[in-house]
């Protein structure tokens, strides 16, 4: 049997095919033919096979109900007349954005045939090239005959379901993780806490307050009466909070016996490493430590009004810094956060400096092997943005050269009431350019520094040669320290001396200073 035109879709055949190549369905047969058909046309068609050749022809509307005749015509060929509702829908065509669905499935005694749609203009359309499927489709298959009397066009029945909604942290990509401060509520004086050791501490008086830290001076309640003085300090925070990362820090590396050898080994007459004497948690929520009390921070000395350091002062503290820096870094860790908050002087003995606040303590070398630079490891702008080095800017691990860099900015800002980007603070990233570009110009960050005063050759020694250090480089402590205790001595100073805390007046900035020029290499890379 001879089919010129696929009785599905209409697309024109040559002989000898059994599928259609454009919708893939079988073509089909007069022995096909004599099975039932399921009705799918919106009228009544007749279907006539004869001499090879089937047509179909259009009839009047019969009730809901569909039904099938075979019969023999006049000719010989045989008749299928198929009945079902009358639909006022257009004709079916496939178009680029039509679905595919799932192939119709055939079974020996139901349908042996493909629905028939009966409309010459159905394939005269067809016959163009764009309907002609390549033999790559042809397993591309019709909607199912239930569909059929439903869709009034060339959708599908089933819609494809929408996306769900995305919050609006999604839409954009994948949303930051917001570093969150656990602010902490302050407790009653008078309240005790007690440590791991069973030891409890009463609060006499809250002495500073930051959003995340709180300093209370404490009694032993064993040992002291209800009284005002305190020989301790007692530092609060939450939990989970940064005080745990110090806490770990001083049980790893800053044990007393650690100290105490350390001292003995580098013949020093004393090292600022705050001593613990307690730890333990309070109400569930509570995270505390336990420190002799130190002294009054320069911070706090410094706040007292426009007050600035004498050189002599500056190079005295460099000094002590840079004993417990050395110590630190032996023990495989970096401060991370020296500014004046976290140094303390012992107003007992005005020679001995502490530097506490390790909160931030990042271990740089794990097992002896430095962690690789990686910018995003860690969170950017951690610490005190005026002084912490570019490493912690960009959220990489500190390592030896940002103590040795942030001291050095420490230093100037003690010394000279400024920097370049003291009053960019609420801008971390412009702070961040503005070291970025003086790493590559001491000379002009120490004229911006001293203006019209004249320059201290032993402060701009230090920041050329921790500047030229390499993001893994050891430091030379021993240079570094002879440099500074030079010109301490020079100026008639020691560090057996009370530290010369003398209130300066701010000198006026110049720009425009002649400056040595400082010949060693900057590193731009890690």
């Amino acid at each position: 049997m001879l089919l010129h035109f696929c009785p599905q879709c209409g697309t024109k055949l040559q002989p000898g095919y059994r599928f259609c190549p454009s919708c893939g369905d079988k073509l089909p047969c007069a022995a096909d033919l004599t099975a039932a058909v399921e009705a799918t046309s919106s009228e009544v068609s007749q279907l006539i096979v004869t001499d090879g050749v089937l047509t179909t022809t259009p009839s009047i509307s019969t009730p809901a109900t569909g039904t099938a005749h075979l019969t023999v015509g006049d000719s010989g060929g045989l008749i299928c007349s198929t009945t079902s509702p009358v639909s006022a829908r257009g004709p079916l065509r496939r178009t680029r954005k039509s679905a595919p669905t799932a192939r119709n499935e055939e079974t020996p005694s139901s349908v042996a045939s493909p629905p028939v749609t009966a409309s010459p203009k159905r394939a005269a359309a067809d016959q163009s090239p764009k309907s002609v499927m390549s033999p790559r489709k042809r397993r591309a298959v019709t909607p199912k005959v239930e569909q059929i009397n439903e869709v009034p066009s060339v959708e599908l029945a089933c819609p494809i379901p929408s996306p769900l909604p995305r919050s609006p942290s999604t839409v954009k990509g994948k949303a930051k993780k917001v570093k969150r401060v656990c602010a902490v509520e302050p407790l009653q004086e008078g309240e005790e806490l007690c440590d791991t050791t069973g030891r409890k501490w009463r609060l006499v008086s809250l002495l500073s307050q930051s959003e995340a830290e709180l300093f209370y001076g404490v009694q032993q309640k064993e040992l002291s009466a209800k009284t005002s003085d305190y020989k301790y300090i007692l530092k609060l925070g939450a939990k989970d909070g940064k005080i745990f990362n110090e806490q770990n820090f001083l049980q790893r590396a800053a044990k007393p016996s650690s100290v105490d050898k350390w001292v003995k080994q580098a013949k020093l007459d004393f090292l600022g490493v705050p001593a613990c004497a307690g730890f333990g948690l309070h109400a569930d929520s509570y995270r505390f430590l336990i420190f002799p009390n130190m002294g009054q921070t320069l911070q706090s000395f410094m706040d007292e009004g426009d007050v600035i350091l004498s050189e002599k002062a500056v190079l005295q503290l460099a000094c002590r810094i840079l004993d417990v820096l050395e110590f630190i870094h032996k023990n495989e860790y970096v401060h991370a956060d020296i500014h004046a908050e976290n140094i303390y002087i012992s107003t007992a003995q005005q020679t001995q400096v502490y530097l506490a606040g390790y909160g931030h303590a990042f271990r740089y070398c794990p097992g002896g092997r430095h962690v690789e630079y990686r910018e995003g490891s860690r969170t950017p702008h951690e610490g005190a943005i005026e002084f912490i080095s570019l490493e912690s800017h960009k959220g990489a691990g500190p390592s030896r050269r940002s103590d040795l860099q942030a001291l050095a900015y420490c230093l100037l800002r003690w010394h000279t009431g400024t920097l370049p980007w003291s009053s960019l603070t609420q801008t971390p990233g412009r702070v961040s350019a503005e070291k970025e570009r003086f790493v590559k110009d001491i000379p002009g960050l120490m004229s911006h520094c001293f203006g019209q005063k004249k320059v201290s050759g032993a402060l701009q020694s230090y920041l050329c040669q921790v500047m030229a250090l390499q993001y893994s480089d050891q430091p030379d402590y021993e240079a570094l320290r002879a440099g500074l205790m030079a010109a301490l001595q020079k100026l008639g100073g020691s560090l057996e001396k009370p530290l010369d805390l003398q209130v300066r007046t701010p000198p006026t900035h110049c720009t425009h200073t002649p400056l040595q020029t400082c010949n060693l290499p900057h590193p731009l890379t890690p």
